[in-house]
């Protein structure tokens, strides 16, 4: 393997990607073809809940690999860690969100809610967020909320209208043909920015109010992310439709989304096969996923959370530093210039320790470490940043 390799038969999303040759990841450090050892501040962009390989999630994924792979599409087989899966993903729901639709991807998922909003309600006008990022499907992509990233991928689907994230006043555009209001609990890709008091609770009267459901995006937040299982619960509200992913299937392609018997129901009849798919739900998968929720829970990593967010938010005071959005671990430093986020993750792969942006932030640097990363390897990490801030000078 290498970069030419990369290069040349790899189609690539940037002109100019970082370019890491991987050989080897474990707990929270990856190590490069060199050896050299990259303390990891970004977890796979949130996916990597309990670092790499650990151990309980291989343990789990090598029991399954010993007794079968694929065998059917999903929905026909009984496949016990699907089933143990969807069942464990119950016990931290509300009554609600008990039934699960498993898929490959968190963007799959979106796919999935979408359908299912729509054949409910029978209805078809989605309302999503500025700025917003759900996914790059055709469905995913029409609920993007930055126009320019959508250049030369229209038509997209109709019907698709935009407010604000925050702004109780938007909520008027919310009316009798809206078939749901879809957002992420925490605005990812605009800055981790949190809802403000009682505004989920308000989208959610309105939908009430017309008719429409209420997607959660929770593909980043969810998970223990924040301190809590989902983002959701720290907000007094429940969703009609629940969406996950990443961190759920402990560095394994994994999506997933939640709604109640009385919803999910639609996909079974008139038509019936209304949402399929060959490998969602896969047991190797759904064993590693289990394996991620039975170890989050037993040894309690979530109750740990908020004292590693006290630490960085102690840890990094800096001039240079405007603020630091987020909760829990989905944390963003946020910088005065563009060009202060831009060095700050350059330089520190050269001192081994990998941070990245986010999508439409240009002034931020995003901090997902594994939720389990120890105290000292967050304070190792800080200090480098530290140092890098030291040294940028213009």
């Amino acid at each position: 393997m290498s970069l030419k390799d990369f290069l040349t038969y790899q189609a690539k999303t940037s002109p100019n990607p970082i370019g890491l040759e991987v050989i080897k990841a474990k707990g929270s450090y990856i190590y490069d073809s060199n050896g050299k050892k990259y303390l990891d501040f970004v977890a796979g962009i949130s996916a990597c809940s309990l670092g790499h390989r650990h151990p309980k999630v291989i343990k789990a994924i090598k029991k399954q690999l010993n007794k079968f792979l694929h065998v059917m599409v999903y929905g026909e087989f009984v496949q016990k860690s699907s089933v143990d899966l969807c069942k464990k993903l119950a016990s931290f729901l509300p009554s609600n969100l008990k039934v699960t639709f498993l898929t490959n991807s968190g963007t799959e998922a979106i796919e999935g809610a979408m359908k299912l909003a729509k054949r409910y309600t029978k209805k078809s006008k989605f309302i999503a967020a500025r700025n917003s990022y759900h996914g790059s499907t055709q469905g995913a992509l029409s609920l993007l909320g930055v126009k320019n990233q959508k250049k030369g991928y229209g038509p997209l689907l109709p019907k698709v209208n935009f407010i604000n994230f925050n702004s109780n006043e938007d909520l008027i555009k919310i009316d009798d043909d809206t078939a749901a209001v879809i957002l992420e609990t925490i605005q990812g890709g605009a800055g981790f920015i949190l809802p403000k008091l009682n505004y989920l609770r308000e989208v959610k009267r309105k939908c009430e109010e017309v008719g429409a459901l209420l997607i959660l995006d929770e593909i980043q937040p969810g998970i223990g992310r924040t301190g809590e299982m989902f983002a959701f619960q720290k907000y007094n509200i429940n969703p009609d439709i629940l969406v996950i992913g990443k961190g759920l299937g402990g560095g394994l392609p994994i999506g997933a989304f939640c709604s109640s018997r009385k919803l999910m129901e639609k996909f079974e009849y008139k038509p019936s096969l209304g949402h399929i798919s060959t490998f969602g739900g896969n047991p190797v998968v759904s064993s590693a996923a289990l394996s991620v929720l039975n170890t989050l829970e037993n040894e309690k990593i979530l109750d740990k959370i908020n004292e590693k967010e006290k630490l960085i938010r102690a840890l990094l005071k800096h001039k240079k530093i405007k603020k630091i959005n987020g909760t829990g671990l989905m944390l963003a430093i946020i910088f005065e210039k563009q060009e202060e986020a831009e060095r700050l993750v350059k330089e520190s792969m050269k001192r081994g320790l990998i941070l990245f942006y986010l999508l439409w932030n240009k002034f931020a640097v995003r901090i997902t470490p594994p939720l389990n990363i120890s105290l000292r390897d967050l304070t190792k990490g800080c200090n480098i940043i530290l140092n890098i801030l030291d040294d940028i000078n213009y």
